[in-house]
């Protein structure tokens, strides 16, 4: 009894130890790597990318060894991730399908202003629309979960942002080629640039507004260097960026049909919803570091919402029309997508 006590003060169990005697027990069969481009203390390092690793290891038993290497360790740059997956330069990569404007065009509805809704309803939105609509553009690679974040705010280093023409002449920073433009609706200077290169370009005064989520803004250290924040709230949120976690297909494919299993048990529908639960707990922990930091917060009016979705709307209109005009059909990918964010909501709100 005292030994249990004594496992049990160690932070151990037995069901625990047993997990770790059969991972050990067996030599990794497959090591794979995976690549991404965050920091390791962000969020999607600590709580989404290496727990999984871990998770298909024990699952496997011991099996399939995966090694994550965050911020780019491998070489080159976030828009090159998706290929290092495809070419095989890694086993697996994650990154923002947005980096390579054009690259995914179909995914780019959800790219649009005032789109998304939460990460955890528009992930799921999303992974159901990439398999019924975007096998085309993902053949690829074998796709492991598609998914976003938490629709995104505007952090200022010294204008406080209450109105759209308190971004005119200002230069923000452009999550994706649907931003840039609305951004430009507005009179901004869109500057396009992956999330990594803010603190730099905020610090030097290349960037007047950093836009993007909270959850990056603690490992990122926005909240230091930008500390004007403006919120936009509603069913729908201003924007969001679509994540593809993708595995090299010589790689999935040269694994026997066991192990392909617990790839696949941990991809999909399942795997989507739980990223965009960590997006949108992660949130509130980026914004209570900006608040510890003393930092202002200002929330855009109803009516000043309505005036960006009124004057951001000739961005979602052009991309119906150069879709549609590249073969698809924009109006009903468009509908498509609005649906599908509709039913997951109601789906969430049951649970």
């Amino acid at each position: 009894m005292r030994f249990k006590h004594l496992l049990v003060a160690l932070g151990l169990s037995v069901a625990g130890m047993t997990s770790a005697i059969n991972v050990n027990a067996a030599e990794p069969e497959f090591t794979f790597k995976l690549h991404h481009f965050l920091p390791p203390m962000s969020m999607a390092h600590q709580k989404f990318l290496e727990p999984w690793a871990k998770k298909v290891m024990e699952e496997s038993n011991g099996r399939i060894k995966i090694d994550v290497f965050p911020a780019m360790q491998l070489g080159g740059t976030p828009p090159q991730l998706f290929d290092q997956a495809r070419t095989g330069v890694a086993d697996i990569t994650w990154t923002v399908g947005g980096y390579t404007p054009g690259r995914f065009p179909k995914a780019g509805v959800f790219e649009l202003p005032f789109m998304p809704a939460s990460a955890e309803v528009t992930s799921m939105a999303i992974e159901e629309y990439a398999e019924q609509e975007m096998q085309d553009e993902l053949s690829e690679v074998k796709i492991l979960a598609v998914h976003t974040h938490a629709p995104g705010s505007l952090h200022s280093r010294e204008k406080e942002i209450r109105t759209a023409k308190d971004v005119e002449g200002l230069k923000l920073r452009a999550p994706n080629k649907a931003m840039a433009e609305a951004f430009t609706m507005l009179g901004a200077s869109p500057v396009f640039m992956p999330v990594t290169q803010m603190p730099s370009a905020l610090s030097k005064g290349v960037l007047d507004v950093a836009v993007l989520p909270y959850e990056v803004v603690k490992p990122m250290k926005v909240h230091q260097l930008a500390g004007k924040n403006t919120e936009i709230v509603g069913d729908r949120g201003l924007y969001a960026q679509f994540f593809l976690f993708s595995m090299n297909k010589d790689a999935y494919n040269k694994l026997p049909a066991d192990l392909k299993k617990v790839i696949d048990d941990n991809s999909g529908m399942e795997l989507a919803q739980h990223i965009g639960q960590l997006f949108d707990e992660a949130e509130q922990v980026g914004k209570d570091a900006a608040i510890a930091e003393k930092n202002s917060f200002y929330t855009l009016t109803p009516e000043e919402t309505a005036n960006w979705k009124k004057l951001m709307q000739p961005v979602t209109d052009s991309w119906i029309s150069d879709i549609t005009a590249d073969g698809a059909n924009g109006q009903a990918l468009y509908d498509k997508a609005n649906g599908l964010i509709a039913k997951y909501q109601k789906v969430v709100e049951a649970k």
